[in-house]
């Protein structure tokens, strides 16, 4: 079964072409940016041939899709488009969607959250009804990534808000990267079965934290939406709602306000320099103070959530670092697992600064393991897709 996986923003397009029934091969995959302006970078890599690259005018998603399918079929990876089997898309707010086949009322559904989902959502939308019209006998599927954190307790999931605004409005925290996480859960399960509580980090240019109990989300970082939790890339994190009074007071508009929150906050914000981590940080080694504080408040919050999962979890079996920063910035991990002694977390300095890969970090003193493991979302959406159809 050939299985499609497209991942979307706002002007980018990624996909993996599977082989479920191959090992779960990947025959392909590709990207295009910067669709619908002027020009647009696309790269192509089959998984038995060089890496090909070049540009296109892609006025929309549509045009993307169209791009890389005849890629495929140029490559003869498959014969015609009609070959592939299925598409899943890693999907990102369904409100009370888990994971299903993409008709009128699952799109209904998107478009009723796309309000605080306005980044991912509207191109999920015309990337679904693109592939829709070019292959309509193709069954999609949408893989939310709120699924994973359906089993979360409802203590964990309210806000202290008038109780009709979560009955009627659908107000709550639903969780997101539920891919990837879902993935540590499933990939520690076979490196490790013996670790039932892990906290999983996902940390990269979007950031969250979950504490898994026995393959289950239990707590999450992220909240109604993806601006919530720790400070990221550009968003802003974790914030006072009331402190929005003074913001609108100072003359800046709402409109304003959710920009500067949501793209132009988070490291970028707190440094002034960047949000790519790895500027943030060559800006500190430099005796820049506001690289160096963007940093130190990233790397407290991080710490904090690792604290209340330990206590939501009754300590850890295994902490699981993934994502560009969880994988790659080994001074950051090791603040981030620094001071953590009393609850059996030692990490060895050797091996984290050594680490490359799928590796552990702790020393023998732990009691915790501590991992690197990069994440997967494509193959579990994959999966996902599969099982959705055999079940239908």
């Amino acid at each position: 079964m050939l299985v499609l996986v497209a991942n979307l923003g706002s002007t980018s397009f990624k996909y993996k072409l599977f082989n479920m029934a191959r090992a779960e091969q990947v025959l392909a995959e590709g990207a295009s940016d910067r669709i619908g302006l002027t020009e647009s970078a696309w790269v192509f890599q089959p998984a038995s041939a060089p890496r090909q690259t070049g540009t296109a005018k892609l006025a929309d998603h549509g045009a993307a899709i169209e791009l890389h399918l005849e890629q495929l079929v140029d490559a003869g990876i498959i014969a015609h488009m009609e070959d592939v089997n299925a598409i899943g898309f890693k999907a990102v707010h369904g409100g009370p969607l888990d994971v299903a086949r993409v008709d009128d009322k699952v799109l209904a559904v998107m478009e009723q959250f796309s309000d605080v989902a306005p980044a991912h959502n509207p191109p999920y939308i015309a990337a679904m009804r693109a592939f829709g019209r070019r292959l309509p006998h193709t069954p999609l599927v949408a893989a939310f990534e709120t699924a994973f954190h359906r089993t979360i307790p409802q203590a964990r999931r309210t806000y202290a808000i008038p109780h009709e605004w979560t009955e009627k409005l659908g107000i709550q925290k639903y969780g997101f990267h539920g891919a990837s996480h879902r993935y540590i859960a499933t990939r520690m399960a076979q490196l490790m079965p013996e670790a039932r509580r892990i906290i999983s980090c996902h940390l990269g240019g979007s950031c969250s934290i979950t504490a898994i109990q026995n393959g289950a989300s239990v707590a999450h970082s992220f909240g109604m939406t993806v601006q919530t939790g720790l400070p990221q890339a550009t968003r802003v994190g974790d914030f006072d709602t009331f402190a929005l009074l003074k913001l609108l007071q100072s003359g800046l508009t709402l409109d304003v306000i959710w920009k500067r929150l949501g793209k132009e906050s988070g490291l970028l914000g707190m440094s002034g320099i960047s949000s790519d981590c790895r500027e943030v940080e060559a800006a500190a080694q430099r005796g820049d103070a506001r690289a160096q504080l963007a940093l130190d408040v990233f790397v407290e919050s991080v710490r904090q959530y690792i604290g209340a999962y330990l206590a939501v979890l009754g300590g850890a079996d295994a902490i699981v670092m993934t994502g560009g920063i969880g994988q790659h910035a080994a001074t950051l991990r090791g603040r981030m697992l620094a001071g953590f002694e009393y609850a059996g977390i030692v990490l060895d300095a050797k091996r984290n600064h050594e680490a490359r890969g799928e590796v552990r970090l702790e020393a023998s003193a732990s009691r915790t393991a501590l991992w690197i493991v990069p994440t997967n979302e494509e193959l579990i959406v994959a999966r996902q897709t599969v099982a959705v159809l055999a079940a239908a």
